[in-house]
């Protein structure tokens, strides 16, 4: 049985640490859905301050749902709309300060104030999907936390599809 323990330390000393958790975690399983089940839940239990931590999967014309932790999400989200689309149509992190000042920004939670997404990106370039984290604070992520959720994210693609994003 899976155990995570308490994050310590400096912001980065934390991120190597659930990035430890993660790779025990989904170590030895190849299911995109269960390791995503299970590090939406890891994150959503581990890091402070967020209302919404999940998957969105690439179905070759938009992004659907996936597994998360948190209140009932947006189903299909189109790409290049939202915080979300916009990650997963430019294959580039999106580090939003506040949800309200992003043009065209898609309110699935009223209490979301920032958000981090993480395009999901396989060697040949191909979109798989994107790891979405939202808070209901301004502000709530900044240069460390983009890099930790990188990690995380580095981490699925290697035990999913077995080679690291581009």
């Amino acid at each position: 049985m899976f155990a995570a323990t308490a994050l310590t330390g400096s912001k980065p000393e934390q991120y190597a640490q659930l990035a430890e958790q993660a790779r025990g975690l989904v170590h030895g399983e190849h299911d995109r859905i269960a390791n995503a089940a299970n590090l939406a839940a890891l994150m959503f239990n581990s890091l402070p301050d967020l209302n919404w931590v999940g998957f969105y999967f690439f179905d070759g014309n938009e992004l659907v749902v996936g597994p998360f932790q948190g209140l009932p999400a947006c189903v299909r989200i189109p790409l290049g709309k939202g915080v979300c689309g916009v990650a997963a149509a430019s294959r580039e992190t999106q580090r939003v300060e506040d949800v309200d000042a992003f043009p065209g920004h898609i309110a699935c939670d009223a209490a979301s104030r920032s958000e981090l997404v993480v395009p999901l990106v396989d060697n040949d370039g191909g979109l798989i999907g994107v790891l979405d984290l939202d808070s209901p604070l301004r502000g709530r992520f900044d240069a460390d936390d983009q890099a930790g959720l990188e990690a995380i994210a580095r981490i699925y693609m290697e035990q999913t599809t077995g080679n690291a994003p581009a």
